[in-house]
């Protein structure tokens, strides 16, 4: 199992190398940021957005050391947008989360212990969100779901569907302005 913090920036390491600020300074400034994402979570987000990456891609500093924190939580959202394609304020509220544990550690918490809870949390999310899961199948169902992400717009749901109708199942579907 990788670190969590890899499977969301796994090229952090190598983008932000020759820069590197340790402690709570940037703890809390990477906190600062992901809390500006994490009020936009959910389908039901405030009407400014409803994602985690458009609040993420907008925050740009003149210092670079504050900046390198927002990129983090850029990586975060954009590695989550690629991936699942939703999901990204959600990710930034988990990156918030793990790096206020880092806090812990400073107090002298174990890292290891507190990495290992990470990966059990992990493991139990995902087995309650298989357990509550289910299959969407029906026109109707997809047409549901297909509006939830679009701010609740049938008309452009069942837009999806039709356009889901003409590709595998499995396929992506990309909208461009």
């Amino acid at each position: 199992i990788r670190p969590v913090s890899w499977a969301l920036a796994p090229h952090l390491t190598q983008a932000y190398a020759k820069d590197v600020k340790f402690g709570t300074d940037a703890r809390a400034l990477m906190l600062q940021y992901s809390r500006c994402c994490s009020c936009f979570n959910g389908f039901k987000g405030k009407n400014i957005t409803k994602g985690g990456i458009t609040v993420a891609k907008s925050i740009e500093l003149k210092n670079k050391y504050k900046n390198i924190r927002a990129k983090f939580v850029q990586d975060v959202a954009n590695n989550t947008n690629e991936e699942a394609g939703v999901g990204t304020a959600t990710a930034t509220v988990l990156a918030h989360s793990i790096a206020k544990e880092g806090f812990e550690i400073s107090k002298g918490a174990n890292a290891v212990e507190i990495w290992r809870g990470v990966m059990l949390a992990v493991g139990a999310v995902i087995a309650e969100l298989k357990r509550q899961s289910k299959p969407v199948t029906t026109p109707e169902e997809i047409s549901q779901v297909a509006a939830i992400f679009a701010n609740g717009d049938k008309d452009i749901g069942n837009i999806i569907f039709d356009a889901m109708k003409k590709v595998r199942r499995k396929s992506v579907i990309t909208v461009k302005d």
